[in-house]
C-alpha cells in the first residue's frame, strides 16, 4: 500500500480532507468533487461492502493495525498517516473513531430505476419522501429507521440535506450505504411521477381532515410512499394537496408532534409489509 507519512496539515494532498468541521463549505464541495466521506472504520468497512471505491485513508499511526486488511484490500489507494496533533489541523476536529477515507460519489440512479429494483420481486413497495429535512442528524437516523424497518429506498427532495454527508454517515451507522435512495428532480410535482409508479402518497402532517396511522395500518396499500417534512414548519401545501392521504400520529399528553426522526420510525414501522 502506498503509505505516506504527512507532517504538514496544508499538504495538497489532504485536500479531501480539509474543513470537514465547516458544514456549509463541504455540503457544497464534497458532490461537486464526485467525494464523499466515510468516519470510523465500522462506516469505512460498510461502505466498502456496498461497493463504494475509496480516493485515499486517513488515520494515525494506531489504527494501521486494525486496518490492515482494508488496506491490502485496496494496495493502489494512498494510505496518509499523521500524528493526532497533525490530524485535528486537517480536519477541525479530534479523529477518534479509527479513521477516515474520502470515498468516491457514485452517480445517483433515476426515481424509477431505483423503485424498480428495491424490494422485493415486483420492486419497492414502501418508500420515504423526505421533503427539505435539513438537519444531518435528522436525515442519518431516519435512514438508520429505514434500513432496521424494512422500508426499501429513501426519495430526497432538492433541498434535503445530504444523505452522504459525514454526520449523516456517521449517525446512520453507515446505512446509508445499504438503502437505496436518490434525490427527486421537481418537488412537490414529483408525487405525481410517484403515483404514476401506483404509490399511494401518504403525507405525515397535522390536518384537519388527516387519519391516524392507525387507520393508514390497518388497510396498507400494496406501494405506499411516507412524505416526511422538514423540522421548523413541516410538510409544505403543496405536498399536502397533491398527497393522496394525510396521516398523523395520535398523541397524548398535550404534544402535538414528535421530532421528524422519530416520526419516521413510529410510521415505518407501523405500515412495515408483514
Amino acid at each position: 500500500m502506498p503509505l505516506v507519512h504527512v507532517t504538514d496539515p496544508a499538504d495538497a494532498r489532504l485536500r479531501d480532507y480539509t474543513d470537514l468541521t465547516d458544514v456549509k463549505l463541504r455540503t457544497a464541495r464534497e458532490p461537486a468533487e464526485g467525494l464523499f466521506m466515510a468516519e470510523s472504520s465500522n462506516v469505512i468497512r460498510r461502505a466498502l461492502s456496498a461497493g463504494h471505491r475509496p480516493r485515499s485513508f486517513l488515520m494515525a499511526d494506531k489504527w494501521l493495525d486494525s486496518m490492515s486488511d482494508v488496506l491490502a484490500a485496496h494496495p493502489d489507494v494512498p494510505v496518509f498517516v499523521a500524528d493526532e496533533v497533525v490530524l485535528r489541523e486537517i480536519t477541525g476536529f479530534h479523529l477518534h473513531r479509527g479513521a477516515l477515507a474520502a470515498m468516491h460519489r457514485p452517480a445517483l440512479p433515476a426515481v424509477a430505476e431505483l423503485l424498480s429494483r428495491g424490494g422485493a420481486a415486483g420492486g419497492a413497495r414502501r418508500v420515504a419522501v423526505l421533503e427539505d429535512i435539513v438537519d444531518h442528524t435528522n436525515v442519518g437516523a431516519i435512514f438508520r429507521s429505514a434500513a432496521g424497518l424494512g422500508v426499501d429506498a429513501v426519495l430526497v427532495t432538492p433541498r434535503c440535506a445530504d444523505p452522504l454527508y459525514r454526520r449523516s454517515v456517521r449517525v446512520s451507522m453507515g446505512t446509508v450505504f445499504q438503502v437505496p435512495w436518490t434525490r427527486l428532480d421537481a418537488w412537490p410535482a414529483d408525487v405525481g411521477v410517484l403515483q404514476d409508479l401506483g404509490f399511494t402518497v401518504a403525507a405525515l402532517a397535522l390536518s384537519d381532515d388527516a387519519v391516524t396511522l392507525d387507520e393508514l395500518a390497518a388497510e396498507a396499500p400494496d406501494r405506499l410512499a411516507l412524505v416526511l417534512g422538514t423540522e421548523g414548519d413541516g410538510l409544505s401545501r403543496g405536498a399536502v394537496a397533491a398527497a393522496d392521504r394525510v396521516v398523523r400520529i395520535p398523541m397524548a399528553g398535550a404534544v402535538d408532534s414528535l421530532n421528524v426522526a422519530a416520526a419516521s420510525a413510529v410510521a415505518f414501522w407501523a405500515t412495515r409489509v408483514r
